[in-house]
């Protein structure tokens, strides 16, 4: 009897610690992000540093948002971003999970970049696209992004 129930109360610590760990699990990625969106032919790439939130319904909270535009006809002179973090778990005290992030300029000629990723190991990496009304504004490639400030230029 005593050793069904010291395991009964094992199981349910693991279950219980394994709960809580995920119920943390989102504020991971809460802090200071930095971006680099580039594509194989190193036109229209961008950079962006932002603050993220995540809040309990998986919405991105963003502020302290700053876009730089790297040989591109795109234009952000006022930006709207918005995104969503899905946890897919966490192991060992890392999250994983979906991301998606949406830059949006505001004002005549509206332009959108998008950015599809996994987060993984302290980094998130996927794949992002831009399109708009400004002329010549669309491109596509790799993007990777990491807690902090942006890596010092060279």
């Amino acid at each position: 009897m005593k050793k069904t129930v010291a395991v009964v109360l094992l199981a349910m610590s693991l279950i219980l610690s394994g709960c809580g760990s995920n119920s943390q699990a989102a504020g991971t990625i809460n802090g200071s992000w930095s971006a680099t969106l580039s594509n194989s032919t190193l036109a229209n790439s961008f950079a962006f540093m932002t603050t993220l939130t995540v809040n309990s319904d998986g919405s991105l909270g963003t502020t302290n948002f700053s876009l730089t535009l790297n040989n591109t006809p795109c234009t952000f002179p006022t930006t709207t971003e918005s995104g969503t973090f899905m946890i897919t778990g966490n192991f060992n005290g890392q999250v994983s999970g979906k991301f998606h992030y949406v830059i949006m300029s505001t004002g005549v000629e509206v332009n959108t970049i998008t950015v599809d990723g996994t987060v993984s190991g302290g980094q998130i990496t996927g794949t992002w696209t831009v399109s708009g009304a400004t002329a010549n504004c669309s491109g596509f490639g790799n993007f990777t992004m990491n807690p902090g400030l942006p890596p010092a230029s060279r």
